[in-house]
C-alpha cells in the first residue's frame, strides 16, 4: 500500500497521506514519499494548485511517528532533514488547500499551517503537544501559528497542548471554514477548480507576492508590490477590455 497517494485532477493534484490504521502518522517513510511527491508535482507544468488530505476520518496527521521514533526504527534528526514535508509545502508555488479531515497533531498540525487555505471537518480538531513530549517545533509551527492567530492565542494552544475544534479554528481565524465532513472534499475540490482557472502565472506570482510581503515590514512589503506591478503599464488595452468581460461574465454566472 503507499503511503502517500496522487490524484491528478486537470490543472490541481489531490495528494492523500495513507496510513489510516496509524492516523497517519507521519513515519520516517511517508515524510520523505510526501516531500519528494510535492517536488515532483511542482516540477509538473500541468498541476498548478494542490489538495493535501488525510486517508480516513479519523485524522488528517497525528504528527511524527512517536512509535517509530521510540523503537529506535528512526531519528529526531531525520524529522528535520532538508527536504521535510513543511518545507516541501512551502517550496510549491502554486496553492495548497489542507482539507483537514480530523485531527492534526503537532507535526501534523505544522503541516496544516504550511498549506495556503484550511478547510475543516467538522470533526477536525487541532493540538500542539510539543510541551507534552519535550520536543520543540522545527517546521515553522513556533512562528507561523501565532501569525496566524495571534500569539496569545498561540500561547494558549502551544502551552498547555490542548485541544482546539473546528468551530473553536474557524472563529480565531485559523481555517477559511468548516464544513460537514461529507462535504469537506467537494468544497476543497471546488476551491481548486477556481484557483486553477486563473492565469496561470498570476496565481504563481501573486502567491509568491502575498508571502513574499508577509515576511517584511509593512513599508517593506508595500515598495515590494510597487516593484512587481511595474509590469502592469505593459498590459494593453484591448487585453484590459477581454478580462473585464470575463472577470463580468464569470460573477454573473456565479451569481445565478
Amino acid at each position: 500500500m503507499a503511503v502517500v497517494e496522487v490524484e491528478r485532477c486537470g490543472g490541481y493534484a489531490v495528494v492523500t497521506m495513507n496510513r489510516p490504521e496509524a492516523m497517519n502518522a507521519l513515519s520516517k517513510a511517508l515524510r520523505t514519499e510526501l516531500a519528494h511527491t510535492i517536488d515532483a508535482l511542482e516540477a509538473d507544468a500541468d498541476i498548478r494548485a494542490i489538495i493535501l488530505t488525510g486517508a480516513g476520518d479519523r485524522a488528517f496527521t497525528a504528527g511524527l511517528d512517536l512509535k517509530e521514533l521510540g523503537s529506535g526504527a528512526s531519528s529526531l534528526s531525520d524529522a528535520v532533514e532538508k527536504d521535510d514535508p513543511a518545507s516541501a509545502l512551502r517550496r510549491f508555488s502554486g496553492p495548497v488547500i489542507g482539507a483537514i479531515n480530523g485531527v492534526a497533531i503537532t507535526g501534523g498540525f505544522e503541516l496544516a499551517l504550511a498549506c495556503d487555505v484550511l478547510i475543516a471537518s467538522e470533526t477536525a480538531r487541532f493540538a500542539d503537544t510539543h510541551a507534552r513530549i519535550g520536543l520543540m517545533p522545527g517546521w515553522g509551527l513556533s512562528q507561523r501559528l501565532s501569525r496566524a492567530i495571534g500569539t496569545y492565542r498561540a500561547k494558549e494552544i502551544s502551552l498547555t497542548g490542548n485541544f482546539i475544534d473546528a468551530a473553536t479554528a474557524e472563529r480565531w481565524g485559523l481555517v477559511n471554514r468548516v464544513v460537514a465532513p461529507a462535504d469537506l472534499m467537494p468544497a476543497a475540490r471546488r476551491l481548486a477548480e477556481d484557483m486553477v482557472s486563473a492565469d496561470p502565472a498570476m496565481l504563481k506570482a501573486l502567491k509568491a507576492l502575498i508571502d513574499d510581503g508577509f515576511a517584511l515590514p509593512f513599508g517593506e512589503a508595500m515598495a515590494l508590490e510597487t516593484e512587481r506591478s511595474a509590469g502592469n503599464s505593459a498590459i494593453g488595452a484591448e487585453a484590459v477590455e477581454a478580462r473585464r468581460k470575463a472577470v463580468l461574465e464569470r460573477g454573473r454566472s456565479q451569481a445565478s
